[in-house]
């Protein structure tokens, strides 16, 4: 992580501010994100000089580019306003990533690639992704201070047809963006600590209980979850050092454990060959990674976005990144392959019950579980900021809210999903539009199934995604390369990550090594198609709302409200084509 954070700094600080401004790029530094910007303006735009970084970014950035049916006045209207600040957003980060997925995910990655030298190579890759992803959407986040994420970097590049990529984002964000693979784990693993058998529908009672306290927990007060959130975000802190520090004396060799090195000699062994294995192994360690994008989703709540965004991303990333290593070595020196990959969601479990026996074990399943909660509030936050059970909540609602506000036909109108009703500070509306998927899922599916098949399904969309951004992203930087820019990528890692993500995308199609995938009795190439279907459902949702009306004589024509709460939403209504 230095050596890749040193070489990207080093490269942009050896680079002339003449040649920066030559290329119509801005630069900040880091003392004055948000006063006083050394920035390159059109000629048009030079009564700014001496604005506020965030305030001249978006006067040119909204100027030159067609940013949706709102202004950027009227998008950040409404809710709690600019709260956010460094450490909130950093643990909004820390506390989208460690989820579950650090603490039930190593077993089937370590199934899928065979070796425990292979797997821990995935996590060195799946944090070298998510940093060239990182930076991909610094530059973004930066250019377009606006909630939404993703939904706002591909309405600025794919405008035609029209609004096809918000509802393509829309249909991924609300179907794909729930939170009951984390609900699911948290319920098993309070079952076991609670000395419970893990009875099919008692999971998923439980499971369905935590989302609607998630839900009311960020609608009604907000104020509340976040001080939660930023808890839990710290208690998973703690618990992730405590898994490493145990680690480290398990290695010592001053515990129970008889050979601690045994998975490190010939790490390599039994390695899988299948391209299949690899990419849907790579899914999953990027699904344990998400989250890095998390403030994105929320910047119309950040304080000094610019600096705020600049600071808190690689920070908590870096953070994560370097526990999750050093996790992944703590449970390799306490089990065996064959008990990591017979543990299946509970590998933490295991690793405690190996160093400390059953009483340790089972307290260990009672962090796992508040880490999952944790997980929880965090997406209620964000739906508004969208993926851990906390803070997956908080965003995802904030980014059904925006989607609202754009307009999106949504059943019940898009006033009621867009509002901030009742408390006027939280999208209580959105929350419950997160909460309907979730709970959708975790009763539909086989409980033993379910998890696995989640998260391979979430991540293929979000791979489509990716890669239509990071196209995006150079398009801009061919197409508008004047637009102030406060933070720019290195070219190569934006390549890399392209690569990657194309990758991702192909190598799933091809026959796994078994033959038969992770999650068996389903085929390995259904999540592919599942995820395709996702997104191919929303060209159909797209052609029922903007092109069947035309060929029935009519058409929607947008217009804008302004809601009790501050919030503005456009709202279509139907007209006869003349």
């Amino acid at each position: 992580m230095a050596l890749l954070l040193k070489q990207l700094f080093l490269t942009r600080a050896r680079q002339p501010q003449e040649e920066l401004h030559k290329e119509g790029l801005g630069t900040i530094s880091a003392d004055h994100a948000d006063r006083q910007p050394d920035v390159k303006l059109p000629e048009e735009h030079n009564d700014k000089e001496g604005w506020p970084a965030s305030e001249v970014i978006t006067a040119v950035v909204d100027s030159e580019l067609d940013l949706g049916e709102l202004s950027f006045e009227e998008d950040v209207a409404g809710g709690m306003g600019r709260h956010l600040g460094v450490f909130s957003c950093t643990m909004l980060i820390v506390g989208r990533i460690i989820g579950t997925g650090i603490f039930s995910t190593p077993s089937s990655i370590l199934g899928s690639v065979g070796s425990v030298g292979a797997s821990l190579m995935l996590w060195v890759l799946g944090f070298v992704l998510s940093f060239c992803g990182l930076f991909i959407w610094l530059e973004l986040g930066t250019m377009f201070l606006r909630s939404g994420g993703e939904k706002v970097y591909l309405e600025a590049v794919y405008k035609k047809p029209k609004y096809l990529a918000t509802v393509l984002f829309a249909v991924n964000a609300i179907i794909l963006g729930s939170t009951a693979s984390n609900c699911i784990v948290f319920a098993q693993n309070i079952l076991v600590a609670a000395g419970r058998p893990v009875d099919e529908w008692v999971t998923r009672g439980v499971a369905l209980g935590v989302a609607g306290f998630m839900t009311l927990l960020h609608g009604l007060t907000p104020r509340l979850g976040i001080w939660l959130a930023n808890g839990l975000s710290l208690c998973k802190i703690s618990i992730l050092l405590f898994v490493v520090i145990t680690g480290w004396v398990v290695l010592s060799g001053h515990t129970a454990i008889q050979d601690p090195h045994m998975n490190f000699r010939n790490a390599f062994g039994g390695s899988s060959h299948s391209g299949n294995d690899y990419a849907t192994a790579t899914f999953k360690v990027l699904g344990a990674y998400s989250g890095w994008s998390n403030v994105n989703y929320v910047l119309n709540n950040v304080k000094n976005p610019v600096r705020t965004l600049k600071i808190a991303g690689p920070l908590g990333l870096g953070i994560c990144a370097a526990l999750y290593l050093l996790a992944n070595i703590s449970y390799f020196a306490a089990a065996t392959k064959e008990e990591i990959v017979g543990s299946g969601t509970t590998v933490a479990s295991l690793f405690f019950e190996n160093v400390f026996r059953e009483e340790a074990e089972k307290a260990l399943t009672v962090f796992v579980a508040l880490s999952a909660l944790g997980w929880v509030i965090h997406t209620h936050i964000r739906m508004a900021c969208t993926e851990n059970v906390i803070t997956v909540s908080f965003a995802a609602a904030r980014v059904n809210q925006e989607l609202a506000k754009e307009g999106i036909p949504l059943p019940l109108g898009n006033r009621f999903w867009a509002s901030n009703w009742p408390t006027g500070k939280s999208p209580l509306a959105g929350l419950v539009m997160h909460l309907i998927p979730t709970v959708a899922i975790i009763i539909a599916p086989p409980a033993t199934v379910a998890y696995p098949f989640i998260v391979d399904v979430e991540g293929y969309p979000s791979q489509i995604v990716n890669l239509f951004v990071v196209i995006g992203l150079l398009w801009l930087r061919w197409r508008e390369p004047h637009l102030p820019r406060p933070f720019k990528v290195w070219w190569p890692l934006a390549v890399f990550f392209l690569v990657a993500a194309v990758f991702l995308l192909v190598a799933p199609f091809l026959p796994p090594a078994n033959g038969k995938g992770d999650t068996p009795p389903l085929p390995y190439y259904l999540y592919c198609l599942v995820g395709i279907a996702v997104m191919a459902g929303g060209v159909l949702y797209w052609a029922a709302w903007r092109v069947l009306p035309r060929w029935l004589g009519y058409e929607y024509v947008p217009h804008k409200e302004k809601l009790s709460d501050g919030t503005v939403v456009t709202v279509f209504s139907s007209q006869q084509i003349e």
